[in-house]
């Protein structure tokens, strides 16, 4: 075996949660340690067999984003209350996000440090460096983590999109980085749900190949996307994983033969010195893999779909959410509608809509609105032609007019589902609306996904787990 003076150790627990351990200082990173997560929609893959009671006391927790695979409000508050895994004295890493911060504060959270970019933090004997991320498609911020003791340096991406400019910068703080958790897989979550593309998305994956062969770390493990859909939302595995961490790691021999790497699961522990690195599998005293279930997410985007179905167990029940769905679509959602800022858009793309919407018994009604009228009604009789489909469970749709759930839960969850076909036809003219830009969804515009349903959702969780024991 070859020798190595150990200087770092990161230890994998799940997903994106890892424990770097230097010779004083422990740093816990985006802990989701229990199923199920994401809205309960999604479970840990491969499932871990972690022992609570065995993790080493954590001086440093780095928050690197508020995606809920990365910011889980069980796991944070199992954290906060447990008094024994979280020094007292620990330092809270958290980008500068007010619902992530305000989320922290009801849990009871101290000593928290809002990151910035590559403004260095040195505590005991690290020195830990967020690094930005360019990533358009949230509104809010997120960052990787460059750690330091000294000798060695290792980095850990997560999510985080990164440009030319800020690798340079990376490699001019520290020269060749000894160790990356790398970005390796490009998801697909919510592609089926909006009837989008569902090939692997080639030039967003060729750029996580490029980041690492202009990075160069001398090694390289996959970083987080270890979790899979469960039970009655098992078919959305087969369309939202394009690739494995054992294609990234085999494309990348190609791309830069000359950067080591190798499989990284929970349990694995990766010893990191300036004479190299090595890795034991499930060496781990504390976390281990439970069932290696990983073949669950075999990309298959050709497989059985699931049916939309409403989640109630009893007819009563069911009839009454759908008087609920036909009072509120011939009360307030026409009216919504019809006051919308996006009524002409509808209206110049000769807009033929339909809602349908799916009960407990498999049975669906619909509802038609056709935005070429002047003044719009809606029909129960269908028009023939659609341009823009929405389908969605009654339960679902009752929870959106109650305020109870959140795109997050409906919009992957596979109880929605949407289409358009939209073109507009004149006198000697076709004109159709650019397939890579996305149509203003009717149900979107009625219950936009804001800030007030993101903060609702994780006070919402704050309520369910700050006091269970």
């Amino acid at each position: 075996l070859l020798l190595i003076k150990i200087m770092l150790k990161t230890t994998l627990i799940a997903h994106a949660s890892m424990l770097i351990q230097s010779n004083k200082t422990t740093i816990l990173t985006d802990p989701v340690w229990f199923d199920y997560l994401w809205e309960e929609v999604n479970v840990l893959c491969p499932s871990i067999d972690l022992d609570l009671k065995k993790i080493p006391p954590i001086d440093v927790l780095n928050l690197s984003h508020r995606h809920q695979d990365h910011f889980d409000v069980r796991t944070l508050a199992y954290l906060a209350r447990s008094g024994s895994v979280l020094n007292p004295d620990a330092t809270i890493l958290a980008p500068n996000d007010d619902i992530l911060i305000d989320v922290l504060k009801e849990l009871n959270y101290r000593n928290i440090v809002i990151v910035e970019e590559f403004k260095s933090i040195s505590i005991r004997d690290v020195t830990l460096t967020p690094t930005p991320s360019l990533n358009e498609g949230d509104y809010f911020p997120e960052h990787g983590l460059l750690v330091n003791d000294g000798e060695v340096t290792i980095w850990n991406q997560v999510d985080t999109v990164v440009s030319p400019e800020i690798i340079s910068y990376i490699n001019k703080l520290y020269g060749r980085l000894d160790f990356s958790h790398s970005r390796f897989l490009p998801l697909l979550e919510g592609n089926f749900t909006h009837h989008k593309t569902l090939a692997i998305p080639f030039e967003e994956y060729s750029s996580f190949l490029k980041v690492a062969g202009a990075l160069k770390p001398k090694f390289i493990v996959p970083g987080s996307a270890a979790f899979r859909y469960r039970d009655e939302h098992d078919f959305l595995n087969r369309y939202s994983f394009p690739t494995t961490p054992e294609q990234f790691l085999a494309d990348l021999k190609e791309f830069c033969p000359d950067i080591k790497t190798n499989t990284f699961n929970p349990g694995d522990i990766a010893y990191i010195s300036k004479e190299g690195v090595r890795i034991d599998q499930q060496s781990s005293d504390f976390v281990r893999i439970l069932d290696d279930d990983s073949d669950k997410i075999i990309f298959k985007p050709v497989m059985e779909v699931t049916p939309i179905i409403s989640t109630v167990s009893d007819s009563e029940t069911n009839n009454n959410e759908m008087q609920v769905v036909e009072d509120y679509i011939q009360g307030a959602y026409i009216d919504l509608l019809s006051a919308s800022d996006k009524l002409d858009g509808w209206r110049h793309w000769q807009t033929l809509y339909q809602l349908e919407v799916f009960d407990a018994s498999g049975g669906s009604e619909s509802w038609n609105i056709d935005f070429r009228e002047k003044k719009i009604h809606v029909y129960k009789k269908n028009q023939g032609k659609i341009t823009l489909y929405e389908g969605i469970a009654a339960s679902d749709f009752v929870k959106l007019i109650n305020g109870s759930t959140s795109w997050d839960y409906v919009g992957i969850s596979g109880n929605y589902r949407t289409f358009n076909n939209i073109y507009r036809v004149g006198l000697g003219t076709f004109e159709f609306f650019p397939i890579d830009r996305s149509f203003p969804l009717p149900l979107l515009q009625v219950f936009p996904s804001n800030r007030e349903m993101d903060r609702n959702k994780y006070m919402k969780d704050v309520l369910r787990w700050k006091d269970k024991a």
